[in-house]
């Protein structure tokens, strides 16, 4: 939705959902989306594309629907709490959640160099920002800048509660900003599973060619930051990140085939994230050049 009816509806929602408990605002959540899963067939049918690519061929048309249908329950799941978080709330949400594989990070750190932590949509992703501040580790990550402005804000404004700080994306220089954060010591947190500005790198994804944002692999390369591929899971009401050991680039004739080999093998690691929980990815959109076929010859 455009304009003020668009921005009005998230602060709506934000405030409907900001007053019910936590139980019952994680059920609404995921009623929601479970309910969504029975009326958008289009959408349906790309997640199962998905699902089927991830859980192997293997698995039954019924494991791939309910798969599918997971999906969306655990997609709305997170816009629940994403509009339900309150500051107040942060200390009882990290409270909930934990983490392993800090060790390297702070290795890192004491070395004195930047640290990119790159996840895939899974989870809750928000809720790193909070369980990351509470370890000393604040993030500066990139948000699109969306046709809806007011909502840009909002977004700002609310991983800023998260503890994730912001750079926008389209809104000055992202990577100078980046690097000027890596070269300071600090942690740059990105999202790169998709590639949204259709500039990435091909890579081989769940065994079909894609492309992914070569932007992590760049900045390694640019600034000798450490990468670490981040696992971001659901534990029952809770939350689990995993960090993954550091990636270092692969070797390379030249910077432009060592960010083509590290995004590579980035799309590996997220490849075992993803199945360790996969109806917690949250990936609703066309991701893989046959998935366009989808719009124009439906099942």
């Amino acid at each position: 939705m455009k304009g003020l009816p668009g921005y009005l509806l998230y602060r709506a929602l934000s405030g409907l959902f900001g007053l019910l408990p936590a139980p019952a605002m994680r059920g609404a959540g995921r009623g929601i989306g479970l309910g969504l899963s029975f009326v958008a067939g289009k959408r349906m049918r790309l997640l199962r594309r998905h699902m089927r690519r991830v859980i192997g061929p293997a698995a039954s048309e019924e494991q791939i629907t309910a798969a599918g249908r997971e999906m969306f329950a655990s997609y709305g799941r997170y816009w629940a709490e994403v509009f339900w978080f309150r500051p107040r709330r942060k200390s009882w949400v990290v409270r909930q959640a934990h983490a392993t594989g800090l060790d390297a990070v702070y290795s890192a750190q004491q070395e004195g160099r930047g640290v990119v932590m790159v996840a895939p949509h899974m989870g809750n992703w928000e809720v790193a920002g909070a369980v990351a501040e509470s370890l000393n580790l604040r993030v500066l990550s990139v948000a699109e800048d969306l046709p809806n402005r007011r909502i840009t804000e909002w977004f700002i404004k609310t991983r800023a509660a998260f503890g994730i700080d912001i750079v926008v994306h389209g809104r000055g220089s992202t990577m100078g900003a980046l690097t000027n954060a890596l070269r300071a010591g600090q942690v740059v947190a990105l999202v790169a599973d998709r590639d949204v500005n259709g500039r990435g790198v091909p890579v081989e994804f769940f065994g079909e060619m894609t492309t992914m944002p070569a932007g992590p692999c760049s900045l390694v390369e640019l600034t000798g930051a450490a990468l670490f591929p981040v696992g971001s899971y659901y534990d029952g009401p809770g939350y689990f990140f995993e960090v993954h050991p550091e990636l270092p680039l692969p070797e390379g004739e030249d910077r432009a085939e060592r960010v083509q080999r590290g995004t590579q093998a980035l799309a590996r690691e997220f490849e075992t994230i993803i199945r360790a929980q996969p109806t917690s990815w949250h990936l609703f959109q066309p991701n893989w050049p046959s998935d366009a076929l989808l719009e124009k010859d439906p099942e």
